[in-house]
């Protein structure tokens, strides 16, 4: 979720995170190394193996 900044984020332990930025991106699919913010883990997914037409991989 993109906001404009700056924003202060309250976590469900009352924990307050800070930005200054002007345009802050807020992670809301728990995925990120970084939340609040969000750093784009969730566009990896895994990867899918191909199979033979027997369907051996």
């Amino acid at each position: 979720m993109l906001v404009e900044g700056p924003v202060e984020v309250v976590g469900e332990d009352g924990e307050v995170t800070v930005c200054d930025r002007f345009s802050v991106a807020v992670c809301t699919c728990r995925r990120s190394k970084i939340f609040p913010w969000c750093d784009t883990s969730h566009r990896k997914r895994a990867k899918r193996t191909t199979k033979d037409e027997d369907g051996t991989a």
